[in-house]
């Protein structure tokens, strides 16, 4: 039990780094958004190029040796849309106007222009609707660190910054809503802990099955999935808070981090 405690640890820091964005939006006068652009596009990149480089392969190669050559690479890709059919699933189910990866009315810490009461009710939908999306990537994480924690420790890097902007749409409208801080932080951090309890809940579920072809299966479905984070929320949330070729540039020195950074581990 004890070697899962890391894997844990790991993915609540993950989860938990939704406060960040909270101090952010309560302490800082304005938001760095060219400097967050780069970062989102950073975070694609790192987990794109773990997951074409380092996780597909891996499952690929699980599957081949338990299923031989034919299957096992059949149901590597099965594995791989299955894990973007889920997290695709996740977000369609989300309602367009609560959805935290839709554009809103606010840039970074500026209030939309709405009613209290709205404000309020705009800001729990929000928290609700990242923790339902945050549960798939407490999976990623904690799967993925079980296997190795080199690969493990940047995705939680990557994901921690994507999760900044989320804990900023969360807190803005719930605090210019009440003017509480602590009550804005709250449903924030609480939006974070979706990741753990992902965790927690796919490990109770898939443990007992636990053998090399669900662990290929699972890497392969991982992939997917932050290979749809990284397309359909990171990306285009980075182009929507700096200039366009910022977003590329971080992506393209995400992968290059990560090519350096596996090549030191050879």
């Amino acid at each position: 039990m004890h070697e899962l405690v890391i894997p844990f640890l790991l993915t609540l820091i993950a989860g938990l780094s939704t406060g960040i964005g909270s101090a952010i939006a309560f302490f800082a006068k304005k938001t760095n958004t060219k400097f967050l652009a780069v970062s989102l596009g950073f975070s694609a990149g790192v987990m794109i190029y773990i997951s074409f480089v380092e996780l597909f392969p891996s499952s690929k190669l699980l599957l081949m040796a338990e299923l031989g050559s034919k299957a096992g690479f059949w149901i590597n890709v099965a594995a791989f849309f299955t894990g973007i059919l889920f997290i695709a699933t996740i977000d369609k189910l989300v309602p367009e106007n609560i959805n935290p990866h839709e554009a809103r009315c606010m840039d970074g810490v500026t209030p939309c222009k709405k009613p209290e009461e709205a404000l309020m009710r705009t800001g729990t939908f929000t928290a609700l609707a990242i923790g339902i999306h945050n549960l798939p990537e407490g999976l990623a994480v904690f799967f993925t660190a079980t296997q190795s924690l080199d690969l493990a420790i940047p995705i939680v890097i990557a994901i921690a910054i994507h999760n900044i902007p989320e804990g900023i749409a969360v807190s803005v409208p719930i605090y210019f809503a009440t003017g509480s801080k602590r009550k804005a932080f709250k449903y924030s951090f609480l939006s974070g802990l979706a990741e753990p309890i992902g965790a927690i809940v796919g490990y109770l579920l898939l443990m007992p099955f636990m053998n090399d072809t669900t662990y290929g299966f699972i890497l392969g479905a991982v992939s997917g999935i932050m290979v749809f984070i990284s397309l359909d929320e990171l990306l285009p949330a980075a182009r929507e808070y700096g200039e366009s070729h910022l977003s590329i540039y971080g992506l393209v020195g995400g992968m290059a981090v990560m090519a350096v950074s596996l090549g030191l581990f050879l």
